[in-house]
């Protein structure tokens, strides 16, 4: 957003603005001043520089992502403007431009949505503010164009109807943009490949057997989708009828993105926030209008609203600061416990999903600042996480530093330099990792503590560490298919490491919480019996039986264990479920 130099005043009161209504002003700058600072030059600035605002917005307020929406915003909750009301051009059905979609887009990108803006009047700030907000709503909510493109057409160099079809490369040929020759879909494809900006999108269709395309009623190519427009309908400052398509995978967020885009740049059309609409005729002869511009309403409970915002304010109080959000509200019903607000939620507020977004609007209108401070109903800690803290005093008086590893580690970690086998029915996978470091959710503490040795291990002579964490496996029966359970491991390291310092401290942890040491079948304490993990010494590991149930394993590492973690001196060490002793 570029903007004359202001004085300091206004450039305080503009930062004030924005930080009460819940966004953030990053900083403010210059292009000569960004330019200079990388090639670290000591210019001085000029007084002509026009300033730039780098504002923060929440990433889930579409309609914050172009100047238009930003202002408009700030202007109704500021008591400016009123909030702006959206309507479809009053024509028949019979009238509306139609799109019809042929069935072959199922294989590859089945929906598409459509509107018009009559009478829009560009300049160059808004042309460009246009082109900006598609750009940045493809790297948002349409993920880099996977879920959604958008496609913008000057309408008079077009004839409807529009057909959406799903054509074989070879048999689609175009003048893209920017371009005066006529390329196939397929030859396209190598073009761009040596293109900075348009390249990453080629690999969302350029091994389709089909590619999507749109076609006028002369057979006019609009645009290859997600690639790019048709050179004959490129949009111009002279333009003054806008044809917006948005094809996608997702009916949802097509939906989403169409109505980001009218509602900004509805304003600037002969008919102030009016756009037309457009009719598309689904293969199946089914037929949708869109976009879908009317305010859906939401039943949200005055006491519920004070709860979450934490104080006691009145229902005309709570309409008002809605209404700052651009959000319609009145009150309905008595004016106690049963009343609640009927808010309406404009087609640009696609954010507002659930009552707690109504809620944290109000709390945003009425100033985070406002809310009185009062002290939470219960600090008490939860019973596990109270137990664990316990658990890390007493070790760590017995001279063990805690250490805190990721939760995440790779599968070779995990199983082959543990000497283990993935039975493929205990660990949680990564569907799609980013490094190789990070592939499965541990299923153990100890290979990040033999990791962190194996780091380390140039530190002085006996290393004690231990950990108090989570490992996650796979359980059919948990609503999300996997549960989480608490351990505890510690590990020393030295030449004198042995059987009997781990040992040690498995007594010290079962003395602390009051278990005893019984005989073997006893279920009123603890005992321990021989046990053969791979990932130990023979003979010399042990597993911890609780009340008849086996809870953990101590012992000495497995000398080609320490090797493939690069350790050379001995480790004892010791596992087990915190959760079974509380």
């Amino acid at each position: 957003m570029a903007k004359p130099i202001p004085g300091p005043r206004a450039q305080e009161e503009f930062e004030e603005l924005c930080f009460s209504f819940g966004i953030e002003l990053d900083d403010v700058t210059t292009e000569k001043a960004i330019i200079r600072k990388e090639k670290h030059l000591e210019e001085e600035a000029m007084d002509d520089e026009e300033v730039i605002y780098k504002i923060e917005v929440p990433a889930n307020r579409y309609d914050l992502l172009c100047l238009e929406g930003l202002v408009q915003s700030l202007c109704v909750f500021s008591g400016v403007d009123q909030i702006p009301v959206y309507s479809m051009a009053k024509i028949s059905q019979e009238s509306m431009l139609k799109m019809h979609v042929k069935p072959e887009t199922s294989r590859i990108r089945p929906f598409v949505v459509c509107a018009v803006l009559r009478g829009i009047t560009f300049d160059e700030a808004r042309y460009n503010s246009f082109i900006d907000l598609q750009d940045r709503l493809h790297q948002n909510i349409c993920r880099r164009r996977t879920l959604v493109a958008i496609g913008t057409h000057d309408l008079d160099t077009l004839e409807g109807p529009f057909t959406y079809e799903a054509l074989s490369p070879s048999d689609i040929n175009f003048v893209p943009l920017k371009q005066v020759k006529s390329f196939r879909a397929d030859e396209l494809m190598e073009f761009y490949k040596s293109d900075m900006k348009l390249k990453k999108f080629l690999h969302i269709i350029e091994h389709s057997p089909v590619f999507p395309v749109l076609y006028d009623r002369n057979r006019t190519v609009l645009s290859l989708p997600p690639i790019i427009n048709g050179a004959h309908s490129a949009i111009t400052l002279k333009t003054k009828n806008v044809f917006i398509e948005c094809t996608a995978t997702d009916l949802t967020k097509a939906k989403i993105v169409l109505n980001t885009m009218v509602t900004m740049f509805s304003v600037y059309c002969e008919q102030k926030f009016e756009v037309e609409p457009v009719e598309v005729i689904e293969s199946n002869g089914e037929s949708n209008i869109y976009p879908v511009l009317s305010s859906y309403s939401m039943k949200v409970p005055l006491s519920y609203i004070n709860g979450i915002v934490g104080a006691s304010l009145e229902a005309n109080k709570v309409a008002d600061l809605l209404n700052k959000m651009q959000l319609h509200a009145k009150q309905s019903g008595l004016a106690d416990d049963s009343c609640y607000m009927n808010v309406y939620v404009p087609p640009n507020r696609s954010d507002v999903l659930h009552p707690c977004d109504v809620a944290e609007d109000v709390a945003i209108a009425y100033g985070y600042n406002e809310i009185p401070k009062r002290k939470p109903q219960s600090l008490k800690p939860l019973p596990l996480s109270q137990f664990g803290d316990l658990l890390r005093m007493e070790i760590a008086m017995a001279g063990y530093t805690e250490v805190l590893t990721w939760i995440l580690c790779s599968y070779k970690e995990n199983f082959p330099m543990l000497k283990r086998k993935d039975d493929k029915s205990t660990a949680v996978t990564i569907g799609n990792p980013r490094s190789s470091d990070f592939e499965v959710v541990r299923t153990s503490l100890m290979a990040g503590m033999l990791k962190t040795i194996g780091h380390n291990k140039d530190h002085p002579k006996p290393i004690k560490i231990f950990e108090v964490g989570d490992i996650a496996v796979l359980d059919k029966s948990n609503d999300v298919g996997a549960r989480n359970h608490r351990q505890l491991a510690a590990l020393y390291c030295g030449s004198n490491s042995g059987f009997e310092q781990i040992h040690g401290l498995v007594d010290r942890i079962m003395e602390i919480t009051g278990t005893p040491f019984v005989l073997s079948g006893d279920n009123s304490g603890y005992y321990i019996e021989e046990s053969d993990k791979p990932e130990f010494l023979s003979k010399r590991q042990a597993s911890i039986i609780y009340k008849g149930k086996h809870i953990g394993v101590f012992g000495v590492v497995d000398i080609e264990v320490l090797g493939n973690f690069g350790i050379p001196d001995p480790c004892s060490f010791v596992e087990l479920n915190v959760e079974d002793l509380l």
